[in-house]
């Protein structure tokens, strides 16, 4: 496979091609999108990861009234899910994060909480002595429906240890991974691409979601994450892919991943609405969230937005002469809308 892959990188057209057709094979003429909120809680955070715009710039740390409102918000505008994360905030207690969730229940039985990067797990862990497991299991116990697969960024360590040297290992990324999978706790995949990086390092990253997927077949989604180059030091020093570079790395991402992982989003939050919809004929098949607040992204320079209303996705997918499927976290479809 990797030989093929590597004819396809030098080859842009034909890997849309083949990229479109099995996107189509596999999930049709269906796009996909879920209605829910992003509640970044902190951005108070220990690290300095070169390529985040998003910490300390306020020093804010929300109440559990503050979250209960934005909850409450989420619920009345129909959202089925609030994705939750934060800066890694210091000397954190497993009871901190046990109270958000308790906070989002207090609200809401139903909403699906899809909280807390797998770097949150470690850092708790760390700080509690406790085992990821053990963490895993409290927070599953106190609400936690399934979890972002987001502090991956490139898993390759030489990249790592340049653009983000706190954060945690690749192997630790892996088993926080595969042992959320293991406790029922599903998850979704993601790359943070176009920055020091090659396609080989993009390969290798790849190859580890495969790997895992085969294992234990517990991610939702794959997100390619675009870096975004404002207010960061590694911004300094490189600059954004470009929308070509976007397109090519959610077909290699299909055609590798195909046929264990299904559905390829295209972050309109990242990638700008136009060309995310340009993407679900390059291998995409989801759009992602209405999110009504994307602080992180915005911080680093997005110029999209941080609310994509409803029926503004539904034209998006209508548009591309597509259909447009409302949907849950773990991909059930809620309503067709075509």
């Amino acid at each position: 496979m990797l030989d093929a892959v590597k004819d396809l990188i030098k080859n842009p057209y034909r890997a849309f091609e083949l990229a479109n057709k099995l996107r189509e094979e596999t999930k049709g003429d269906v796009v996909t999108y879920v209605v829910n909120r992003n509640i970044n809680f902190t951005d108070i955070c220990v690290n300095s990861c070169l390529f985040c715009s998003f910490s300390n710039r306020r020093r804010y740390f929300l109440s559990e009234e503050q979250i209960k409102q934005k909850v409450r918000e989420a619920v009345n505008y129909g959202c089925t899910e609030v994705t939750i994360q934060g800066g890694l905030f210091p000397n954190p207690s497993i009871e901190d994060y046990l109270r958000i969730l308790r906070a989002v229940r207090e609200v809401s039985s139903d909403i699906h909480i899809h909280a807390f990067s797998p770097m949150e797990v470690l850092h708790v862990a760390r700080n509690e002595g406790m085992s990821v497991e053990d963490v895993l299991i409290e927070f599953k116990r106190n609400g936690l429906n399934s979890m972002p697969g987001t502090a991956a960024e490139i898993l390759v360590d030489d990249v790592r240890k340049k653009i983000c040297p706190q954060k945690l290992k690749t192997e630790e990324w892996i088993e926080i991974i595969k042992t959320a999978h293991d406790l029922g706790i599903p998850t979704t995949a993601t790359i943070m691409y176009g920055h020091i990086e090659t396609w080989e390092d993009r390969i290798k990253h790849l190859e580890i979601i495969r790997s895992i997927q085969e294992e234990t077949g517990g991610f939702t989604e794959f997100i390619p994450l675009p870096f975004m180059d404002k207010n960061n030091k590694l911004g300094e020093i490189t600059s954004s892919p470009n929308g070509f570079e976007d397109l090519l790395v959610i077909a290699i991402s299909r055609i590798y991943l195909h046929p264990l992982i299904e559905n390829i989003q295209a972050s309109w939050v990242k990638m700008g609405k136009k060309l995310a919809q340009a993407a679900l004929f390059m291998g995409a098949n989801d759009l992602g969230g209405t999110l009504m607040e994307e602080n992180i992204s915005k911080a680093a320079g997005a110029t999209s937005g941080e609310f994509l209303p409803v029926e503004e996705m539904r034209q998006l997918i209508i548009a591309a002469n597509r259909i447009p499927a409302q949907r849950d976290t773990l991909y059930n479809i809620i309503r067709y809308e075509g």
